[in-house]
């Protein structure tokens, strides 16, 4: 409990005491993991970070200094408080203490030592001695959370003193060391300069500028180092910079390749060397690139042919440059010509470059030369066990037996050991960061240390191995490459058909989920169909009667197809023979009363005619033939007019039995209630039929309904035949693969007798042989480490 009490001193009120606290965890936390958790799970993450806030963060005083402190010594190798600072999402907090302002002068030596120790906090989270999972979640998080992109600001800005830009070059270089996101962010980053340029290039010409401090260029060098490990896509981003195609003629930017050129072949020593160690990094583990780089070709003078980039590495090489000089371009063409059979051709086509390596190994020279004849040894093993003998001059053998004539392979041995027994060789191979304490040391790269590791005991192999031991272990190496390629290609067959058959059983098992699917469906729409069934048949039962109902007043018009536009052209004929009706009544009165005063007029009319005889003397009877013929014509048109009354009655009563409507007098109020009735008679006429026409639609909506339903069953039934169909064709697939399989596995014991007997004949010719045990064990280890790999991409 001491320890939790100790915390609380972190939240008192009163400074003095809450300072003192943490000078007291201070001490209490330096080499003691167990005291480090106890007082990080007693949050004191939480409450160093408040109180760096609060005290002005890079701006406050030593308080925030002893805080920084404190927070190095619980997070420095304690993975467990790493991770805990992580998950915690205190990286996310840091943002806020890199935000510099964009004028930098006058910085105090308080802000220089707060912002120092926060950049060395930064790097404690993502060095690459801690675990690689740790440090590539730890890369993300600062990628994510913008705190990168604050350090590259930082890092392009102006006025920040030369001491915390270079811890800041380190910082970011650590960032971005074997994160593939990170690396692709820093090549998009421009310094903000006219016209724009990556600030990749920037770093490059502080790198191979004689007149930069040595530590900022040991810094740029560590940056370009981080930026391509690991990262395939931008080595060949600077290789492709070299290449002829890609060379901007104009002249007006300068690229990567060409400053690296530049540096490599100027009078600096050290430019020599970082020019020479940065390169053979964008060659390293990459066996394209390296072939790529064949082509690069350098216009040495005016009037002189082009010669290639290999070439003038050795002309410079023969030349007796300095030793830094030439320990850079060696170890370029060391790792160039690793593991690059096509390289190590170029390089023996110049006749001259293996003299000059044998006279460099024989001669007897001071210790300062150790390194060189060292390395020459190296790459002249090199050019050994990478040879194809595509050159007859220069084949393993010949190469072997020139070494044992003039050097002695004893003497070539010994030159080989120089490497790895120079203390720069030690202190190199410590740690990826290149740390020297002057341009003097600067002699090894830690990535050439792992080569020359690598390397060192395979050379001397081969060095020793006589003619036939070559051609023995060239038969038994043939026989297991063979071997490892029918195992290889029979493990691929296996491993596609392990993928065929998982992905023919996810096919199954989604064919199996459609089936059901689609029998619930079927199911669902037999159900449907069955109640749109019960459905018809019910409207069809409730139409029945609403027929039955209505078929007093519209049967006679439905059935003899009386229309609404019939029904009001027949109205308007009964009301144009109404008014004829009317009309032949009125005359029919005017004659009436004429004939009546024709009647009553006898005797007036024979007094007249006296008068008038005796005036005129006209005859009697001729006057009542006249009135006798006018009368009988009154008559008939009477008759006349009553047969066409009787006509129009009989007409009318035929129309309103079509009406279904009893004859009615031609009178003011009958005519009235006919009207009415008529009205109301089309209206429920109208009715019905609007309501016919709507049981029609539905049902005939419904029947279509039917059909389709019908349709989507047959559908279905015909789905379900064709996968299970497909189900009996994968199955039988599945059985073959299996059959197949099992064919494998009879081949690849053969196989395995085979080997077996070829090691029982290596052993009897003296020659070791590792047990399958420590094959399986390694195999094991590189699919381990195979394993680890893709975790951290998943990660």
């Amino acid at each position: 409990m001491g320890v939790s009490r100790l915390m609380d001193l972190l939240a008192d009120s009163r400074e003095v005491i809450r300072n003192d606290g943490v000078l007291l965890l201070q001490q209490l936390t330096k080499s003691n993991a167990a005291i480090q958790k106890i007082v990080a799970f007693e949050n004191a993450f939480e409450r160093l970070l408040d109180i760096i806030t609060d005290e002005g963060n890079s701006d406050g005083g030593i308080v925030v200094e002893d805080c920084l402190l404190l927070l190095q010594n619980l997070l420095k190798n304690n993975n467990s408080n790493q991770n805990f600072f992580k998950e915690g999402s205190y990286i996310q907090r840091m943002k806020p203490w890199f935000e510099v302002g964009d004028d930098n002068s006058g910085w105090s030596a308080q802000k220089v030592t707060n912002l120092h120790l926060m950049l060395q906090l930064v790097r404690v989270l993502v060095s690459p001695t801690n675990p690689p999972g740790a440090t590539s979640s730890c890369q993300r998080a600062m990628f994510h959370c913008g705190l990168l992109q604050q350090l590259c600001t930082i890092l392009m800005a102006t006025g920040v003193p030369a001491d915390i830009l270079t811890e800041t070059i380190n910082t970011v270089s650590e960032v971005i060391r074997g994160c593939q996101m990170n690396q692709d962010y820093f090549a998009s980053v421009n310094a903000p300069s006219n016209p724009p340029r990556p600030a990749i290039v920037v770093l490059l010409m502080s790198m191979v500028n004689e007149r930069q401090p040595f530590v900022l260029r040991c810094a740029v060098l560590y940056c370009f180092q981080c930026f391509l490990y690991k990262n395939e896509k931008g080595q060949a981003e600077i290789v492709s910079t070299l290449l002829p195609s890609t060379i901007d003629a104009t002249g007006n930017s300068v690229s990567a390749g060409q400053l690296l050129c530049g540096g490599l072949f100027s009078t600096d020593s050290l430019s020599n060397w970082c020019a020479a160690v940065a390169l053979a990094h964008a060659l390293q583990e990459n066996a394209t690139l390296k072939e790529q780089l064949l082509r690069v070709q350098l216009a040495t003078s005016i009037g002189n042919p082009p010669v290639s980039l290999l070439q003038q590495c050795t002309n410079i090489l023969s030349q007796g440059s300095k030793v830094q000089t030439r320990v850079g371009l060696l170890m370029l063409l060391c790792t160039w010509l690793s593991n690059c059979p096509i390289a190590v051709t170029h390089f023996l086509h110049n006749s001259a470059n293996v003299p000059f390596l044998t006279g460099q190994i024989a001669e007897n020279l001071g210790e300062e030369e150790h390194l060189v004849q060292g390395l020459c040894a190296l790459l002249l093993g090199i050019s050994i066990y990478y040879n194809d003998n595509s050159l007859e001059n220069y084949k393993k053998e010949k190469l072997k037996q020139l070494i044992e004539k003039r050097i002695g392979k004893e003497n070539f041995v010994e030159k080989l050991g120089f490497i790895s027994k120079h203390e720069f060789y030690s202190r190199a191979a410590q740690k990826p960061q290149p740390s020297f304490s002057s341009p003097d040391h600067m002699m090894f790269d830690h990535e050439f240390t792992k080569l020359v590791k690598e390397l060192e005991g395979i050379i001397t192999k081969a060095v020793y191995k006589s003619s036939e031991e070559d051609k023995q272990e060239e038969e038994v190496k043939k026989s297991l490459e063979q071997h490892d390629n029918i195992v290889t290609r029979y493990k691929s067959i296996i491993r596609v058909q392990d993928q065929e058959l998982e992905e023919l059983k996810k096919q199954v098992e989604s064919i199996k989920v459609q089936n059901e699917q689609l029998q619930a469906t079927v199911t669902q729409q037999m159900s449907q169909i069955q109640q749109h069934k019960d459905q018809y048949n019910l409207l069809k039962v409730q139409l029945g009667k609403d027929n039955q109902h209505h078929s007093s007043h519209g049967d006679v018009a439905q059935m003899n197809g009386v229309q609404p536009e019939e029904i009001s052209k027949l109205h308007g004929e009964i009301e144009e023979w109404k008014h004829k009706l009317e009309l032949l009544q009125e005359q029919l009165k005017e004659r009436d009363s004429l004939i009546e005063s024709l009647k009553l007029s006898p005797a007036a009319g024979g007094t007249t005619t006296e008068q008038s005889s005796q005036t005129n003397k006209p005859s009697g009877p001729d006057v009542d033939r006249e009135l006798y013929k006018e009368v009988e014509t009154l008559r008939a048109q009477i008759q006349s007019q009553s047969t066409d009354i009787i006509k129009l009655q009989s007409e009318k009563q035929e129309l309103l039995q079509k009406l279904s409507i009893a004859p009615v007098p031609v009178s003011g109020d009958d005519g009235t209630i006919m009207v009415a009735k008529t009205a109301d008679l089309e209206r429920r006429l109208s009715m019905l039929l609007q309501e016919n026409k709507e049981l029609k639609n539905e049902i005939a909506a419904h029947g279509e309904e039917k059909a389709s339903l019908k349709q989507q069953l047959d559908s279905s039934n015909s789905t379900v035949a064709i996968l299970q169909n497909e189900k009996s064709k994968l199955q039988k697939e599945v059985a073959e693969s299996k059959k197949e399989q099992d064919d494998l596995l009879v081949l690849l014991a053969d196989q395995d007798q085979k080997i077996i007997a070829l090691k029982d004949k290596l052993k009897e010719l003296g020659e070791p042989v590792e047990d399958d045990d420590e094959l399986e064990s390694g195999d094991q280890g590189e699919e381990d480490e195979g394993d680890d790999e893709d975790d951290e991409e998943d990660n």
